[in-house]
């Protein structure tokens, strides 16, 4: 008897230990403990794409000899009135000393320039701020400057001319802007503006009234290539010298538009939409003309010209023939003309060339 109780005892155990095994293991169709999941990870807010677009500005400098120089500027021991600021990652315009006349600010990120930006350099006569980020310019500004000539703002985000411009200004470059409003009067007073640069901007015709130009008396360079004007500008002041015009939209040019500039001896006016239908017969026969750009047009006879121009330039037009213009050349006695430049695209026949 207890010899066969000894063989059943270590049976049961194993049974016993069996069962309990099975036992953890879940039954059909029952529900598992669920496992606790990850905290969800959030997008963190992040500063706009403009403030960590900017590299960090430059550390400062070595000491100046001059004890009122920014650090973050270099203040040349030999031209102890400029100030060279540029190319310095600057957010802002720093302090400028009283002493300094010439001030360069080019390639920064400055987004505007508040009524404090200069006032302790009353005396600046040149300011570059080509290619930084400013849209806006307080108008109390630059009429404290009396003494600039020179004012460069090329390459920045400004949506109109600037007002209360210096008198004395003498160069005036907003290229390569957002320029699509010219304050009433603002050139009014620059009497000694001899250049104004506004190509490559949002200029329309409906910007350019009869007295936009009012008081430029003495402009002889007047640039608004790359706009989107469809008409001639009116007004144009009368003392101009060189005329930019290229890639607009221009389709026509009034009779005897240029008849009243007596000193204009340069024009361009490629890539526009001429044609001989929008160009009077006598446009371009002014004496003093010197040279002239009408490439990538559409037009198809070439336009009379004085005898006294020097470089005309009409490739990529509608031109097949110049043996008519050709021979008033030679009955004309037209010998100047050391330039002429006719070559064009292939547009299905060859031009007939002059000898």
């Amino acid at each position: 008897m207890r010899s066969s109780l000894c063989w059943l005892l270590p049976l049961l155990i194993l049974a016993s230990v069996a069962q309990g095994q099975l036992t953890r293991q879940p039954k059909p169709g029952a529900r598992r403990k669920p496992r606790p999941r990850p905290t969800p990870s959030f997008p963190q807010p992040h500063e706009p794409a403009e403030p960590t677009d900017l590299p960090p500005p430059l550390p400062p400098g070595p000491p100046s000899v001059f004890p009122d120089c920014p650090r973050e500027c270099y203040c040349p021991a030999d031209f102890p009135s400029a100030l060279y600021c540029d190319s310095r990652n600057l957010r802002k315009v720093p302090v400028i000393p009283p002493r300094i006349h010439y001030l360069y600010l080019q390639n920064n990120f400055i987004t505007d320039l508040p009524v404090e930006s200069f006032k302790n350099a009353t005396g600046l006569r040149w300011i570059n701020l080509d290619n930084n980020r400013i849209r806006k310019v307080d108008q109390r500004v630059l009429e404290k400057l009396p003494s600039l000539s020179f004012l460069y703002m090329e390459k920045n985000q400004l949506e109109e001319v600037p007002s209360a411009l210096p008198r004395n200004l003498e160069q005036l470059r907003l290229s390569q802007n957002h320029i699509s409003r010219i304050p009433p009067g603002v050139f009014s007073k620059l009497e000694n503006l001899l250049l104004l640069d506004l190509q490559h901007n949002r200029l329309s015709d409906g910007v350019f009234k009869p007295d936009t130009f009012h008081g430029l008396k003495n402009l002889m360079q007047l640039n608004l290539a790359h706009n989107i004007l469809r008409k001639m500008p009116p007004k144009v002041p009368s003392a101009i010298h060189q005329l930019y015009l290229d890639s607009n939209k221009i389709e026509t040019i009034p009779n005897g538009y240029f008849k009243g500039f007596p000193n204009l001896a340069f024009i361009r006016m490629n890539y526009n939409k001429l044609s001989d239908r929008g160009l009077p017969k006598n446009s371009f026969n002014i004496s003093n003309l010197l040279v002239l750009h009408l490439s990538h047009n559409k037009i198809s006879n070439v336009p009379a010209i004085s005898n006294k121009l020097e470089h005309l330039y009409l490739n990529n037009n509608n031109i097949e023939s110049m043996w008519e213009w050709g021979q008033g050349q030679v009955m004309g006695g037209r010998q100047r003309l050391s330039t002429s430049t006719f070559s064009q695209e292939h547009r299905g026949g060859e031009m007939r060339s002059i000898h």
